[in-house]
């Protein structure tokens, strides 16, 4: 029975913790601040994707349109023509997510259109590393500034809104007949380069200017830039719509999903008839790239690579729909974290270690699903990294507590029970401890080396995502072949899968294992190539090298730090080279003949049915004298029997490479 006093230590010992994590949410430091933002990028993914608004849809120049209107920048003719094409199509608001700086030929034929439209909003930029004096007022561009501030003895106080550098606008003639003009600048996160928060305003020269999505938002609810009102109690007003924003004059933006979850219509489709009112008709238009080599791609909580336009649109249609995420106030913030340490102490004060653990990751598990909660239907943004450092900081120190004072007689004898383990490289490290130690034993294996073929042409005329899905898809697929046939999965290395037989447990007919493992691997790449070829995706071809003779096995690496179960030795060596000649014989899987020695048995008794093995040339690998003859394996029909020739006579092939 635990006594009243030894209670009272353990709440006390999170009633501490939890009070010192109360000081950190005050100021956490840079690493709760990492903690966080990755915690709040896991919320978007938990989330999934939203569907956007029909009212916002990007117009992208894809290679579609640089097929037939050739490379960007195009001509202003061309630009004017999709101006004219989205006015005529009633386009509510048309949103260039580009800047003009440089004065061309036919500007005067663009700024016509952008007149005649009437709705169209040009891009501005900030550069920050360079200062520059503004030399005079620009009445055009001051037509864009926000100057309604309200509660500005309160605003006076916060961090100044972000603000000086030079400016890059318009070309005049353009910038004159535009409806207004709003800054595309992106700030990604200090503490690890994600792109989280849009700065709706910046400073330049006494005025505040709009970011081009609100701009794009308060023009097609009807709200000219003088009614855009900065509220320091609250955020921004546009209109009757609030949008929450930090002291910055930023707000999270509301990912909708990854890439292409909004609409997109290619620029030659709109310029060629194709998209038109149906699909255009009073909605925002953003015009910006999404081509290859033209385009910025940002890292963002849904993907690695989002096209900055689509932020921009995500912005517009979350202030569309007042879709936000609200960061939640301090006090909000302290009571979840008081709250869950409190409970959790309260808890750990009342059962024993091992239910302690248990009750440690309910309340951790409890937690977490209710800041995604909260994150998925009302999009408030709860601080998670101190409160769960605070249950896990709780349960360390209790732990201790615990470890140090009483648990010792009932860990000696909880230690002597409670190993149970069934998988089968634990089961012989188990019954083997010299394994867990640097070196091993020798012992008679077979190892199978599969790689793709052509793996790096393949990857440099596929992009990133490309080469991850599909070989991911194929990995998985061979894995599942080779646990199937009892094989221990070495190590991926890159597009290269290592597997071998015979250890750490004995395996009986290791040999013909792995022939009918790759035999099999083979055949379900078959069925891959073929969905692939369905599905119109790339196909991976793969060349299999199986080795049989004696190598060392068990753990290598540095001792005490990082130490993998694997095999080493010539034969492994061997193993790797014959795979590479796959290629050179044009054969799906080749052996040596240490392999067929091993079969020799499985032969002799009938077992091979189903399987043929047919010489191929004797080789010299590289570091080797003595030549060493090479076979293909094929697969028959289940019942026909075993088939075999020789391996040809004549002078061996010797191989300067791998």
């Amino acid at each position: 029975m635990k006594t009243t006093h030894s209670k009272l230590i353990r709440i006390l010992i999170g009633f501490a913790a939890t009070a010192l994590f109360s000081l950190l949410l005050l100021k956490p430091p840079h690493v709760y601040n990492l903690i966080e933002a990755k915690l709040y990028d896991i919320r978007f993914k938990l989330r999934g994707s939203i569907p956007p608004p029909d009212s916002v849809v990007i117009a992208t120049i894809d290679e579609k349109s640089l097929e037939r209107l050739g490379r960007w920048p195009w001509s202003r003719t061309t630009l004017a023509r999709l101006v004219e094409r989205l006015n005529q199509a009633d386009a509510a608001v048309i949103a260039f997510d580009v800047i003009f700086p440089e004065p061309e030929a036919h500007d005067e034929t663009f700024a016509r259109a952008i007149e005649q439209a009437g709705t169209v909003l040009l891009a501005v930029a900030f550069d920050f590393e360079h200062k520059a004096d503004q030399a005079a007022a620009d009445p055009v561009l001051e037509q864009s500034a926000i100057v309604s501030v309200e509660h500005d003895e309160l605003f006076n106080n916060y961090p100044p809104i972000i603000s000086g550098g030079m400016l890059t606008v318009p070309v005049k003639k353009l910038k004159d007949k535009a409806l207004g003009f709003a800054h595309i600048n992106m700030f990604p996160d200090e503490v690890d380069g994600t792109l989280r928060w849009e700065s709706l305003l910046l400073g330049h020269d006494r005025f505040l200017y709009p970011s081009l999505s609100l701009r794009a938002a308060a023009e097609y609810l009807g709200i000219p830039p003088e009614r855009i009102v900065v509220d320091a109690t609250r955020g921004i007003r546009v209109g009757k719509v609030y949008i929450p924003t930090d002291h910055w004059g930023r707000m999270p933006v509301n990912y909708y999903g990854p890439g292409k979850t909004f609409r997109h219509v290619s620029v030659i489709d709109i310029l060629d008839g194709k998209v038109g009112r149906k699909e255009l008709a009073n909605r925002v238009v953003y015009i910006g790239a999404t081509a290859i080599g033209i385009y910025d791609l940002r890292v963002t909580p849904v993907s690695a690579a989002y096209p900055g336009v689509e932020k921009s649109a995500a912005v517009t249609a979350s202030i569309l729909e007042q879709r936000f995420i609200r960061q939640a106030s301090q006090q909000q913030n302290l009571f979840f974290l008081l709250g869950s340490g409190i409970l959790l102490s309260l808890l750990l004060s009342r059962v024993r270690l091992v239910w302690g653990a248990l009750v440690t990751l309910l309340v951790l598990a409890a937690v977490f699903l209710t800041g995604q909660l909260f994150f998925s239907s009302a999009g408030l943004w709860l601080n998670l990294a101190c409160p769960l450092n605070n249950i896990i900081l709780i349960f360390m120190a209790v732990t201790a507590w615990n470890y140090a004072f009483e648990e010792r007689y009932a860990r000696q004898i909880r230690a002597m029970f409670s190993s149970y383990v069934t998988q089968t490289i634990v089961n012989e490290l188990i019954n083997n401890p010299q394994m867990a130690k640097l070196g091993g034993e020798r012992r008679v294996i077979t190892v199978l080396f599969s790689d793709v073929k052509g793996f790096t042409t393949f990857s440099e005329r596929h992009t990133p995502e490309e080469v991850v899905a599909l070989l991911n898809e194929f990995l998985g697929a061979m894995t599942d072949v080779i646990l199937k046939w009892g094989g221990t999965l070495d190590k991926f290395i890159g597009d290269a899968i290592v597997v071998f037989w015979n250890a750490p447990g004995p395996v009986e007919n290791h040999a013909e294992r792995a022939i009918r493992c790759a035999a099999e691997m083979i055949e379900r790449l078959t069925e891959l190539q073929q969905a692939w070829q369905l599905a119109g995706k790339p196909c991976l071809s793969a060349g299999i090298g199986i080795n049989t003779g004696e190598a060392v096995v068990g753990n290598i690496g540095a001792e005490g730090k990082k130490m993998d179960y694997t095999v080493i030795g010539d034969q492994v060596n061997l193993g790797a080279r014959v795979e590479s000649l796959t290629r050179l014989f044009k054969a799906d899987i080749l052996i040596t003949e240490g392999t067929l020695a091993a079969l020799q048995p499985g032969i002799a008794a009938g077992q091979l049915n189903g399987i043929a093995i047919r010489g191929v040339q004797q080789v010299i690998v590289k570091g080797k004298e003595q030549p060493v003859c090479l076979y293909a394996v094929s697969m028959l029909s289940k019942n026909e029997p075993f088939r075999f020739s020789e391996c040809p006579a004549g002078e061996p092939l010797r191989l300067t490479e791998k």
